[in-house]
């Protein structure tokens, strides 16, 4: 979601360099990418590493043995990474060793939380990247205070935010979803009004006692308002192997397979609320106007708390419950779009990129 508009972007300006579109295969579901890809109306990958699953250490050790042939094999002005995924890091690393400028896009996010290994990527790369792009202005000072510059550091808006207004017009409708997974008529009247479900961070699918509050809780939560899960595969897993599904067996509680981009638009767009523990989706509802609970204890998108429709509750049954309670009945917080959340990042750095290229002399 944050590559495709930037992908395009950087087609687009001519001052740059034809990108090389590099996918490590840490996200290798192949027909959920193949949709995605679609979806995002993104151009096949150039180069796929087909890295696949693994532990973190494994994985990031596999993604940086195979990019390093990539960057062997081709003259490369910099690297650009998103994000704070596994990828984002071990890409980083490897470019950085090699003396290749790295660009990193949604730096200097932080949940100051070192037991997410989201921060430990996101800190990392922030120190080895030459230029920082950041979604909001508290990443400036974040940086700052690591001891970053601030000649690297610029603020050019949420990428998300760039595909979620590009492609909002195409959502898939919430009835054709419901008629999907078997509602219709007036079975699907009575889902006018739900809230959507998305879990998957290991602190709270990865240990049995917290998932199982977290089940309880939700179970609680559908006899307020039902809920539609697109469940994670590691989620679902998990359920099964701690053998928890009967927390599942309520009628207002509607799990359904990991869904798509266009489809999760269309159930968030219309959602009476949503709870998730992503990061992106914290940002995603913020934009939409939609309210959000994020069960975690921490976020590192504060200004989705701070502006937006966030609300940070936690896994405390007590304040889950209490807040869905209220925004039930009053509509909740709907708060104002960030600055520069306008739908024009990925323009705003293509033409950055380019001009900061050229000013360090280098070869494109």
């Amino acid at each position: 979601m944050k590559m495709a508009p930037l992908v395009h972007a950087l087609k687009s300006a001519p001052a740059l360099p034809g990108p090389t579109l590099v996918h490590t295969g840490q996200h290798y579901d192949l027909a959920m990418n193949e949709k995605l890809f679609a979806d995002l109306h993104m151009p096949t990958p150039d180069i796929n590493l087909n890295v696949g699953s693994g532990s973190h250490a494994v994985q990031t050790a596999e993604i940086m043995r195979r990019f390093e042939s990539v960057l062997d094999a081709a003259k490369v002005a910099c690297v650009v990474v998103v994000g704070d995924v596994n990828s984002t890091l071990a890409c980083a690393l490897v470019a950085a060793k090699k003396s290749i400028p790295v660009v990193h896009v949604e730096s200097g996010l932080r949940s100051f939380d070192r037991r997410m290994p989201e921060e430990i990527n996101r800190v990392l790369t922030d120190q080895l990247s030459d230029l920082l792009y950041t979604t909001e202005r508290s990443a400036h000072s974040n940086l700052t205070r690591e001891g970053i510059h601030p000649s690297k550091i610029h603020f050019v808006g949420n990428l998300m935010i760039d595909s979620l207004l590009s492609q909002l017009s195409r959502a898939v409708p919430v009835g054709q979803i419901l008629a999907q997974a078997g509602f219709s008529g007036s079975a699907a009247a009575g889902w006018q009004r739900y809230a959507v479900l998305t879990l998957h961070r290991p602190s709270n699918v990865d240990d049995p006692e917290a998932l199982q509050s977290l089940l309880t809780v939700l179970r609680q939560a559908s006899t307020n308002i039902p809920v539609i899960w697109p469940m994670h595969p590691r989620t679902r897993a998990n359920i099964e192997h701690f053998e928890l599904s009967h927390l599942l067996d309520a009628p207002t509680i509607l799990t359904l397979p990991p869904q798509g981009y266009l489809e999760m638009l269309g159930l968030m767009s219309t959602a009476t609320l949503v709870m998730t523990d992503s990061g992106g989706i914290q940002e995603e509802t913020t934009a939409l106007g939609i309210p959000c609970m994020t069960l975690r204890e921490n976020t590192e998108r504060p200004i989705t708390v701070e502006e937006g429709t966030n609300i940070v509750v936690g896994r405390d049954p007590d304040a889950i419950m209490s807040t869905l309670r209220d925004i039930c009945a009053t509509g909740g917080k709907r708060g104002r779009i960030p600055e520069l959340w306008d739908g024009h990042a990925a323009e705003r750095i293509a033409h950055h990129l380019a001009d900061w290229l050229a000013s360090q002399h280098l070869n494109l």
